[in-house]
């Protein structure tokens, strides 16, 4: 059988957005359809890293936005910096938010989605809800604004797992609008990209000890 062709990832020509500089990290806004770091086909090498490594060569990633996805992320720009903000994700002291436009009307004014996910071997690269398997998995929303067909949520994921504010929508009965991957037709059709944007994102900054926070507004 011939191997199918490789996935292309179509080229942002959006510029990322320096929000905030010092010596010892970044915080830009990564846009939608840039991939965070490079993929392995070479024509798929074009990625935030890499575009920012031509002006700071010394900068790394440390967490990453899916493809789809646009927002805030931190990049440090040496080593040690890098080790100390990796290890407030992994003890998950890192406060993120993210606006998304999901389908329907959400009638709980908040709530959260507690589900485990782990990786769908069959449909890689999708995700699945899987209590025997997965990892913990937490997403706490608040309502934002209800309209007829759609609702504007503030996602706070508590863990950072793979697609996990994508299949909790999913799972909460309420998809992504324009989510390729866990959405209904409808609610694919009704957006032209992913309606999912990282929104704020503050932790404790390596050289100062001092609590460091950003926003990032989605243009939706």
């Amino acid at each position: 059988m011939p191997e199918s062709p490789p996935y292309l990832v179509p080229h942002s020509q959006e510029e990322i957005v320096i929000l905030y500089e010092d010596a010892d990290l970044l915080l830009v806004r990564k846009p939608d359809l840039l991939l965070s770091i490079p993929g392995r086909h070479p024509l798929n090498k074009d990625c935030l890293i890499t575009r920012l490594q031509l002006r700071y060569p010394t900068a790394s990633i440390v967490h990453r936005l899916d493809l789809d996805t646009s927002g805030i992320m931190v990049i440090p720009l040496n080593k040690p910096t890098h080790a100390h903000i990796s290890r407030q994700f992994q003890e998950r002291r890192v406060e993120k938010s993210y606006h998304a436009v999901v389908y329907g009307v959400v009638r709980q004014d908040k709530g959260e989605v507690d589900l485990p996910i782990a990786q769908d071997w069959a449909n890689r690269p999708r995700q699945m809800i899987c209590h025997e398997r997965g990892k913990y998995a937490l997403t706490h929303y608040t309502v934002l604004q209800r309209d007829a067909d759609r609702t504007r949520l503030l996602l706070n994921p508590v863990t950072g797992r793979s697609h996990q504010l994508r299949i909790h929508m999913r799972e909460l009965g309420h998809p992504i609008l324009g989510c390729d991957m866990y959405a209904h037709a409808a609610a694919l059709a009704m957006a032209g990209r992913l309606m999912l944007h990282a929104s704020t994102l503050g932790f404790e900054h390596p050289g100062t000890g001092k609590w460091l926070q950003e926003e990032c507004h989605p243009d939706f």
